[in-house]
């Protein structure tokens, strides 16, 4: 059963010169997207971003029909509509500034999971690229961790849950080889989009989604890819969204790892040579996460007040906890809880990653 607010939470997406940054501030003001609607449009003008000319595309939109279209389609295939508001939505895209308002998805996976990595490159690897990815597939199989983006078939190979973002809506797939693959990863993983129904695959929507790929995952793994390209673009959100970036080094003669080369050169990617690699760098590695935790509790445990002990405690569970679960788990209020935190990393007890994320480090 969907929300009454969901045919207003389709309209927003439909409406002229209002992208996703402003209609995160048209929600963040009004408290949901029907209030947005039935805004009068000098309450809406006088909103920061906003004015005049968006105030008047707000009021006199009449598409509400394709907003219904969408719903029918969602309804009869299955698909979770995703606001930004909804606890299923990726809370990683959160703390991206363009991250989209609303998302379709197809799928079983978590895409709160607390370990996803997106795994790009070129779609015609050479021999060498296609053994990297199944070797990095095969060695995190058995490490409880999404994959996002390439390498697919590698990852249901193992038994790796896999999230294809599509550049186009649900009611297509690109290209149409790919159809019995998507149907397999709907059943084991997900597929995820931003674009409606009858969307087609342009050549400018796959940059666009490129931004959801770099901002779901941990961190971005670039396998083979030449100096321009989809990979070199999600490289770099990544790094602009403050996320890790890793490549696979290539030989200097090889065009195909003329991007990896680069990434490394001005470092903008680690050199990565093997998941025991990643897993470390990530602090995935459950021995050295043990160890690490160990460390923590004898070191600081005698000079923690009660507060951090129950924090550091909850943190202690498992290696990525988000702020909703802290509130919800520690009984403090948000005003302490704020104060804790930064006291914890004051004292290299605990970090944070983006989307409200912390961790033991």
């Amino acid at each position: 059963m969907f929300s009454s607010d969901l045919l207003y939470q389709i309209a927003l997406t439909l409406v002229p010169k209002i992208g996703a940054v402003h209609a995160k501030i048209l929600v963040e003001h009004f408290g949901s997207a029907t209030a947005v609607f039935s805004a009068k449009r000098s309450s809406l003008e006088k909103i920061e971003g906003i004015g005049l000319y968006r105030a008047k595309s707000i009021k006199n939109f009449q598409l509400f029909s394709r907003a219904e279209q969408e719903i029918r389609f969602l309804d009869q295939y299955k698909v979770e509509p995703l606001f930004l508001t909804d606890k299923r939505y990726p809370r990683r895209l959160l703390n991206c500034y363009d991250s989209p308002v609303l998302l379709y998805y197809k799928g079983i996976a978590d895409l709160n999971h607390e370990r996803i990595i997106a795994l790009i490159g070129t779609r015609l690897n050479t021999e060498y690229g296609k053994l990297m990815v199944d070797n990095i597939i095969r060695d995190l199989a058995s490490h409880n961790i999404i994959v996002v983006a390439l390498a697919h078939r590698a990852a249901l190979k193992y038994r790796l849950p896999t999230i294809g973002v599509l550049g186009h809506g649900l009611d297509n797939m690109y290209p149409q080889e790919h159809i019995r693959l998507a149907r397999e990863m709907s059943k084991e993983g997900g597929l995820l989009t931003e674009f409606k129904t009858n969307t087609k695959p342009d050549k400018h929507n796959f940059p666009i989604r490129n931004r959801i790929v770099a901002g779901m995952s941990d961190c971005t793994i670039v396998v083979e890819t030449g100096i321009k390209g989809g990979s070199m673009i999600t490289a770099d959100l990544a790094n602009g969204y403050h996320k890790d970036v890793f490549a696979y080094p290539g030989k200097t003669t090889d065009q195909k790892s003329t991007g990896c080369n680069e990434l490394i050169k001005t470092n903008k990617a680690m050199l990565l040579t093997d998941a025991e690699q990643l897993l470390t760098m990530m602090g995935w590695n459950s021995r050295s996460k043990e160890s690490k935790r160990i460390t923590v509790q004898k070191e600081f445990f005698p000079t923690l007040t009660e507060p951090e002990r129950k924090i550091v405690d909850i943190l202690s569970e498992k290696s990525l906890v988000h702020i909703d679960e802290i509130h919800g788990r520690s009984n403090l209020s948000a005003g302490t809880i704020a104060g804790v935190i930064l006291n914890l990393e004051l004292k290299g007890v605990i970090g944070n990653l983006p989307g409200k994320i912390y961790r033991l480090i």
